[in-house]
């Protein structure tokens, strides 16, 4: 099995942390949360991304953050590849917000598609082959600039971006240090990745 069965984020606030995502996001089944006071400042490496089938859902989504009390990085918006805001949780953790469709079609029924972890490393090439060589398929690249894993059947796909890009998507300035207060939790095993991802055994 080598998918990621769920990640867990790590707050000064683990039981504040868990409300938030159940108002906010509802995916209790996809993110856990433990409490850490591990040091950590700035970005923190990595974001979540919430994919969904139209702009309503973003804002829907937006807004419900923002109520728990998240705050917005950027608003809901078109651009161009689709509709997208990015906030930040009150844990320090940031989460994109994103359709592929620029109109609504139907009712906003606050369905999440997918939810995608996105990476930001040093080193494209070298993280691209770690995880293939730990039996990981790449499903899509774009050269240096990222790298999508195959996530058939996975409640979270893995995806690699490079760190200062993924900081300018996200709308935070990518300096940070410290814990990166995440664990990814799936098949591959315990270990850590060259860009200090813990990964865990999923329990």
């Amino acid at each position: 099995m080598t998918s990621i069965e769920y990640l867990t984020i790590e707050a000064d606030d683990a039981a504040a942390a868990q409300r938030f995502y159940a108002d906010a996001f509802g995916i209790e089944k996809q993110v856990r949360v433990r409490a850490s006071d591990a040091p950590t400042s700035g970005f923190r490496g990595f974001t979540v991304s919430l994919v969904v089938a139209q702009p309503s859902i973003v804002v829907g989504l937006q807004e419900a953050a923002l109520k728990a009390g998240a705050t917005e990085l950027k608003p809901a918006k078109k651009s161009l590849w689709g509709f997208g805001g990015v906030v930040q949780a009150p844990d320090g953790t940031v989460w994109q917000l994103v359709s592929s469709s620029k109109k609504d079609t139907g009712p906003d029924v606050r369905k999440i598609d997918e939810v995608v972890v996105l990476l930001g490393v040093a080193d494209m090439g070298a993280s691209k082959q770690y995880y293939v060589e730990r039996g990981l398929k790449v499903a899509k690249s774009f050269g240096g600039k990222y790298a999508e894993f195959d996530g058939t059947g996975s409640p979270v796909k893995l995806s690699l971006y490079p760190r200062k890009g993924l900081g300018k998507v996200a709308g935070i300035p990518t300096e940070g240090s410290g814990s990166h207060r995440l664990a990814l939790a799936g098949g591959l095993g315990a270990f850590t990745d060259p860009d200090g991802f813990v990964w865990e055994s999923a329990a």
